[in-house]
């Protein structure tokens, strides 16, 4: 575990390193460690990939040096990083499933992605389906989800000049990732389809409809059940 400054207001815990589940499990242990009551002036804890990044407001804390503060109470409350991250999850993980219209106006970078595997479009659409997925962190516009459990066969580089603007709902290969666009943004993915699926809801108590450490699983229909999705 090892503590790096993320400017003067966020202390960057790395856990390991990549797209690792099992660092992701140490990621949640710590998380969990430090939920709950916290000092003042410690204002939120983000998950995300091998790393917990704690924010703090640098005036809300007592004591000269703010950043050795928070930097104590994270080693005080991971004590007992290791037994949490081999404890059984009280429950079990979340399955999300993911309906997806693949190929044509809704992907049109599929054919491109199936050109770089040596793969035939439906093919590509086969493996992409069939893989579970763990969101292994959520950033970049609202909702957005970082998937690990991409098939190696699909590792496709992201696109050399991105898009201006991206659909909402599509569904996008970056590198060794899947992801899905929750909001129309600029973005580089290779673009494989799309779902009708809200996946930010800014009304919503929790507006993000994945957490990190959920599972996912994509289902595909067809372009006149996307048309007709309420």
């Amino acid at each position: 575990m090892t503590f790096t400054p993320l400017g003067d207001s966020a202390v960057v815990v790395a856990l390991g390193a990549g797209i690792d589940e099992e660092a992701l499990r140490r990621v949640r242990a710590l998380t969990a460690l430090l939920g709950g009551e916290r000092p003042a002036g410690i204002y939120d804890v983000v998950p995300a990939y091998a790393t917990v990044t704690v924010f703090y407001d640098p005036g809300r804390l007592a004591g000269a040096r703010p950043y050795e503060t928070v930097c104590r109470f994270i080693t005080e409350r991971s004590r007992n990083l290791e037994a949490e991250a081999k404890k059984k999850p009280a429950t079990v993980a979340r399955v999300i499933e993911i309906p997806v219209c693949y190929g044509g106006e809704h992907g049109p970078d599929l054919g491109l992605v199936a050109e770089h595997c040596g793969l035939d479009a439906e093919d590509v659409v086969a493996k992409h389906r069939g893989a579970d997925y763990l969101v292994h962190a959520i950033g970049f516009a609202p909702g957005f989800c970082y998937l690990g459990g991409l098939p190696m066969k699909l590792h496709t580089p992201r696109r050399p000049t991105p898009r201006v603007t991206v659909p909402t709902g599509s569904v996008g290969i970056g590198g060794a990732q899947t992801g899905i666009y929750p909001l129309s943004t600029p973005g580089g993915w290779q673009l494989i389809g799309r779902t009708p699926l809200a996946l930010f809801r800014p009304d919503a108590t929790e507006p993000a409809l994945l957490r990190v450490g959920d599972r996912v699983k994509f289902r595909s229909i067809t372009a006149e059940e996307f048309a007709a999705w309420k």
